[in-house]
């Protein structure tokens, strides 16, 4: 599991396009990397949208968006294409890289218990390094992308 100050794993996974992504790729750049549940669904498109429509000031403040979610990359490129997102969007099928971060376990969703992912968010810094991790019960999907520029601000 991944804490604040823990560097994230370098090989992160496949993307929607079939590329190799990797933390290193990004280097010397921030990296907003977001785990999601599924590709398609109200929340996480809010989430996806919102993040998208910051982007450009995302950008400015030097982070990069990835999002990871256990979609095949098939599902996750209509989701991109879907909504416009053009970020990677990791194809995390056996749930290997949400397990070595920790947004991966045990929910509770309409009063029954599951085994999934956690929805999270991790800032990391130029060197690959967690700065910031939003938990799930932080994360308002809608504003999601103004709740990390408000961070940033501070």
């Amino acid at each position: 599991m991944i804490d604040v100050g823990d560097k994230i794993p370098d090989l992160l996974g496949i993307d929607q396009h079939g590329r190799e992504i990797k933390a290193s790729d990004f280097a010397g750049r921030k990296i907003v990397l977001y785990s999601y549940p599924r590709a398609n669904t109200p929340g996480c498109t809010a989430e996806a949208c919102s993040l998208q429509a910051h982007r450009a000031e995302l950008e400015a403040a030097g982070y990069a968006i990835i999002g990871v979610s256990r979609d095949k990359s098939a599902a996750q490129l209509k989701f991109a294409e879907k909504y416009g997102l053009d970020f990677p969007l990791i194809a995390d099928t056996e749930a290997t890289l949400q397990q070595a971060l920790g947004c991966w376990g045990e929910k509770t969703f309409c009063g029954r218990k599951t085994v999934g992912t956690l929805r999270t968010t991790y800032l990391v810094n130029e060197d690959g390094v967690v700065e910031k991790i939003f938990h799930p019960k932080e994360i308002k999907t809608k504003i999601h992308a103004e709740q990390i520029l408000d961070y940033l601000h501070q």
